[in-house]
């Protein structure tokens, strides 16, 4: 894990991710914003499905597995990280709230959970800051890897 954060700014932090479609999307549509994931509980990336999903940029972008989840957040605090927590829950604070906060963090690893059950309350008890992307009321959730775009981009811009 060092290796693959000791340069980044950003961090994608997929937990329970299991589905080789839902785990590649984010290495196609993040490349760019994040450049870094760590995996916990998740679906091996390498699978063909994953690969072909991400448009072949599982093979480009660095990654690495949790060994110690979710214990092994506290090595991204001691690395600099803020760990933010990415959950749909009401009292998470706005996305937009978290991104104009003054000075923004240095670096950031942001905790994205799988479709569905989203992060495990562990995981989302450790986190400095949970954040949300403000939807309608007909809207219970997004795409993992619409959702982890959007939140990147808020949060770095």
């Amino acid at each position: 894990m060092e290796d693959v954060v000791r340069n980044a700014t950003r961090v994608l932090v997929l937990e329970g991710v299991t589905t080789p479609t839902t785990s590649g999307a984010p290495f196609a549509m993040l490349r760019r914003s994040c450049g870094r994931r760590l995996l916990s509980g998740c679906c091996d990336p390498l699978y063909r499905k994953a690969i072909r999903t991400s448009m072949g940029h599982v093979l480009r972008t660095p990654f690495a597995r949790i060994a110690e989840w979710p214990s092994d957040l506290q090595a991204l605090r001691s690395a600099g990280f803020t760990v933010m927590a990415l959950t749909p829950r009401g009292d998470a604070e706005d996305i937009d709230t978290a991104s104009a906060r003054r000075p923004k963090p240095a670096r950031i690893a942001l905790l994205v959970g799988a479709e569905g059950p989203g992060l495990s309350a562990n995981a989302e008890s450790l986190a400095d800051v949970r954040v949300r992307i403000p939807m309608r009321p007909e809207v219970d959730s997004l795409n993992l890897a619409t959702a982890a775009a959007i939140a990147l981009h808020r949060l770095t811009s």
